[in-house]
């Protein structure tokens, strides 16, 4: 970037560091966009600029522990997950008993891969 100085009327640079993979550098060298922040080191002084991880951090999928008849239940790393989908068409009183009808055989699956983590 060069600019013009006032005072003694010559031309000066101005350069902008890079903290960064190489990948900013590709993409900046195909004038393509990169987003990022640009900040004045307090260390060296220089103009710097950080370029934006927009990767994603990739991740596990959930493991299906149970599938039931109208749902199932999975494990993640912190949680287990539990859905069940009924017809409203069956009426309120049938839903709920179908729902925890699946529910005590997910939960009884759940108890049976525990006790065989145990022994």
């Amino acid at each position: 970037m060069k600019t013009n100085d006032k005072k003694n009327g010559c031309a000066t640079r101005k350069y902008i560091e890079i903290l960064s993979d190489n990948s900013a550098l590709e993409r900046l060298a195909q004038g393509k966009c990169v987003e990022g922040s640009i900040f004045r080191d307090k260390e060296t002084g220089r103009l710097t600029f950080r370029a934006y991880d927009r990767s994603g951090k990739g991740r596990r999928k959930d493991r299906l522990v149970c599938e039931t008849a109208n749902g199932w239940l999975k494990e993640s790393p912190q949680r287990y997950k539990f859905f069940c989908s009924q017809k409203k068409q069956l009426g309120g009183r049938l839903v709920r008993v179908e729902m925890t009808r699946e529910l005590t055989q997910a939960m009884n699956t759940l108890d049976t891969l525990e006790i065989i983590d145990f022994i």
